[in-house]
């Protein structure tokens, strides 16, 4: 069987994030994107009880124990190239007060999704807006990945701030594209691409 050759190359290929430990990120005004740990699984659960949480999330968290395996899996998958997954923290103390992600990632076609959530002590505090800043640009600059896009509800507007805020553009509506539990979601797109 003959394979047909490709006319472009990976944008990047792999073992670009995976040769190296998952880096800390300082945000540089109090916050700081770290790789989760165990112990952070029951400040996990904790964030997962609030009903805001119920509303835009596909996943409930029943346990601790529960919570223990996700951080286990999302260390995991650094290394697998999946999907990489920080926890976001006070600085000096260490609180948790979110999370950023970069998932679906294709190496190849050097493409992310963004995604991120905000305990409910942090919102307000331009939590998340600080933490996407900061992930895309190493994305973007530091590691070379071309697109990041970033998903939300129509309904979510203050998801939609944070797409804005942090310079990823509307590209369009995905009618129906997602179930929630209280039925299917329109879903904004926006999108960053590197040069912009």
């Amino acid at each position: 069987m003959r394979v047909m050759p490709y006319l472009t190359g990976p944008v990047l290929t792999p073992g670009t994030l995976s040769r190296t430990p998952q880096p800390t990120l300082p945000t540089g005004d109090g916050l700081l994107l770290r790789p989760w740990r165990p112990e952070d699984a029951p400040a996990v659960h904790a964030a997962f009880q609030d009903p805001v949480m119920h509303q835009w999330h596909a996943r409930a968290a029943d346990s601790v124990d529960e919570v223990g395996g996700w951080i286990e899996e999302w260390r995991k998958a650094w290394g697998e190239e999946r999907t990489a997954q920080w926890a976001v923290v006070d600085v000096d103390t260490d609180l948790l007060l979110g999370r950023v992600a970069l998932r679906e990632i294709r190496l190849d076609d050097g493409q992310a999704e963004m995604a991120y959530w905000t305990t409910t002590g942090a919102r307000g505090r331009g939590v998340a807006a600080r933490a996407t800043v900061v992930l895309s640009r190493w994305a973007l600059d530091a590691v070379g990945f071309h697109r990041l896009e970033l998903m939300h509800a129509v309904r979510n507007e203050a998801s939609c701030r944070v797409a804005t805020k942090t310079g990823f553009v509307l590209e369009g509506t995905k009618r129906s594209a997602v179930l929630h539990p209280d039925g299917w979601h329109d879903m904004h797109l926006h999108a960053r691409v590197r040069g912009d």
